[in-house]
């Protein structure tokens, strides 16, 4: 993309990343945590607040998504989580509570299923109680990719209520594309 996503203006307004943070708060999150890899900047206009805080990749030999997430479930492994990438621009909090509200109570991993593939939507999903340990082990075993995490743990999915939902902007025309809607 040639520049942090997250500090990109959204159409209504606000940047990406403080779109993604008030979206999870919306759908009723207790608690908000913005995960940055180790000197990755602050997200324009993110400093850190009550209402949110910000951790740093910490898992040793994995980058990416999956370090991020690895992090995050590290630093509470008793909580749920609800983990969304930040360029889903028409993700709505209303397809993030209706996740929350459709995930059964006995299931660990539960995700939108992407519309093109079929295949969990890692980056919008919840990753349940004592994850961090089946992730740990999976990283151990060369597994790099969250969607393969999801895959081989047998990930619950339900399709999202708009195909569009989980869309990633990933490129220049994908940014585009966006702010023509």
């Amino acid at each position: 993309m040639g520049s942090d996503k997250a500090s990109l203006v959204h159409p209504d307004g606000r940047t990406l990343a403080r779109r993604a943070v008030e979206l999870l708060h919306e759908a009723g999150c207790d608690a908000v945590v913005m995960s940055l890899r180790l000197g990755q900047p602050i997200p324009n206009g993110m400093h850190e607040s009550p209402s949110y805080r910000i951790i740093r990749d910490k898992v040793k030999n994995i980058a990416g998504p999956l370090a991020g997430i690895a992090t995050a479930l590290n630093s509470a492994p008793d909580s749920d989580w609800l983990v969304i990438a930040c360029d889903m621009p028409k993700l709505q909090a209303s397809d993030l509570s209706l996740l929350v509200r459709s995930k059964p109570n006995d299931q660990r991993l539960f995700a939108f299923r992407n519309p093109h593939d079929g295949k969990p939507e890692p980056l919008c999903a919840i990753y349940g109680k004592g994850t961090f340990r089946l992730l740990e082990t999976a990283i151990t075993m060369g597994i790099s990719s969250p969607r393969d995490f999801l895959i081989s743990h047998q990930c619950m999915t339900i399709d999202p209520p708009n195909a569009d939902a989980t869309m990633n902007t990933n490129s220049r025309e994908d940014w585009k594309s966006i702010q023509s809607d």
